[in-house]
């Protein structure tokens, strides 16, 4: 499963006991290495075995909680890996994730997925769309920094001859329509005129285009309607201009990729898609870095603990920046709107930080997992507040 935003809301909002378990992981490539899999593997249940020992659980309801997992547990499986691995388990839920960078080893248990180790691959490496423009072949993609793949989005036309029903001949760029002999009742149909570049039908051609075009927008208008990452188009240069007269996807991006990209294999569409939005995604990190320094002496931003993780839990956050790599230990009861704060982790602890990104997400908020030395005011996390 593909990682992004909207998997990890959904993650944010599972309650009960939730298990999760983060491993390094090697690849069949890394040769030997990759036999530290399953031995670290087995280290991490038992680890997770253990703690939930202290959760008054039967021995083999402890089992049957982590058993998905455990059938993960086979060498073709571990053949397979990528950077990284995240395991979340709950009473009838189970996911992983093959991550493309590393993570510590790491099991948690708590009433939420510890989500944490998996933000900052959405920070500055986050989703964007790629699509392909042809006359012969729409194509709709979704990628971030590590991978690109296809989505199959319900109504999107695959091509103008399918759109506009036409009768496509040997060269792009080129159709005739079909319409129907001897009127609009006659079902029989004969082959009409040409369209297409040099023709004299020019202006036909680009408003056959356009609606073309407007049809693929209100395709990708329901997957795209809540969405925020940028949408980069690739294909010959005509057509970009008359496909952002039909779009209406406000996060469509200036730069594009040009010439015949029918050709090209996904990765090189990511690799030219990637050096697009990479600079959007700085942009953007750096943006909210700015309104947090503007904002600073104006009552909207906090680097204090108490104040900001009861801020994410009242919806208050707007942008919050937590440091990856640091635990706050400790627990906060929103009824009396108590935290305490330990220096090592004790029984029923969470790490706050963890709590403040999930609560943040939860109510709507951005959050930016960076390196601490990226947190304003170097503290641990930091606020923008709505109000």
């Amino acid at each position: 499963m593909v990682l992004s935003n909207d998997v990890l809301k959904r993650l944010a909002e599972h309650q009960g006991l939730c298990i999760s378990i983060y491993m390094p992981t090697y690849s069949a490539a890394d040769g030997t290495e990759v036999q530290q899999n399953p031995i670290r593997f087995k280290n991490l249940i038992k680890q997770a075995e253990t703690r939930l020992g202290d959760y008054d659980l039967r021995h083999d309801d402890v089992m049957k909680l982590l058993q998905p997992a455990l059938d993960l547990d086979k060498e073709e499986f571990w053949q397979q890996q990528n950077e990284g691995l995240a395991i979340l388990l709950a009473d009838g839920f189970f996911e992983y994730y093959q991550l493309p960078s590393s993570v510590d080893d790491l099991v948690m248990i708590s009433d939420r997925f510890y989500l944490k180790p998996l933000m900052p691959m959405l920070t500055g490496n986050g989703t964007f769309y790629l699509l392909t423009l042809s006359q012969k072949q729409i194509r709709f993609m979704e990628g971030d920094r590590f991978s690109i793949r296809e989505v199959d989005i319900e109504g999107l036309p695959k091509s103008m001859g399918e759109a506009l029903q036409y009768d496509e001949t040997a060269q792009d760029g080129q159709f005739r329509i079909s319409t129907n002999k001897g009127g609009t009742n006659n079902s029989f149909q004969h082959a009409g005129s040409f369209h297409g570049q040099g023709s004299p039908d020019r202006d036909d051609i680009r408003q056959d285009l356009l609606q073309f075009f407007h049809q693929i927008d209100a395709a990708l208008h329901p997957f795209l309607r809540d969405k925020q990452g940028p949408l980069v188009l690739t294909g010959v240069e005509y057509l970009m201009p008359i496909y952002r007269e039909a779009n209406t996807y406000q996060h469509l991006l200036d730069d594009s990729i040009s010439g015949n990209t029918k050709i090209l294999e996904p990765e090189e569409l990511h690799t030219e898609a990637w050096a697009i939005v990479e600079p959007h995604f700085q942009q953007s990190q750096q943006a909210a870095i700015d309104h947090y320094n503007e904002l600073s002496n104006t009552g909207r931003t906090s680097a204090d603990l108490q104040e900001t993780v009861s801020a994410a839990f009242y919806g208050r956050v707007e942008q919050l920046f937590v440091a990856i790599g640091a635990y706050q230990w400790g627990t906060f009861d929103p009824q009396s709107n108590q935290l305490q704060l330990h220096t090592d982790e004790e029984p029923g602890d969470q790490d706050l930080l963890n709590v403040a990104a999930i609560q943040t997400i939860l109510n709507g908020g951005t959050v930016y997992a960076v390196d601490p030395e990226q947190v304003p005011n170097t503290a641990p996390l930091a606020a923008v507040f709505r109000y």
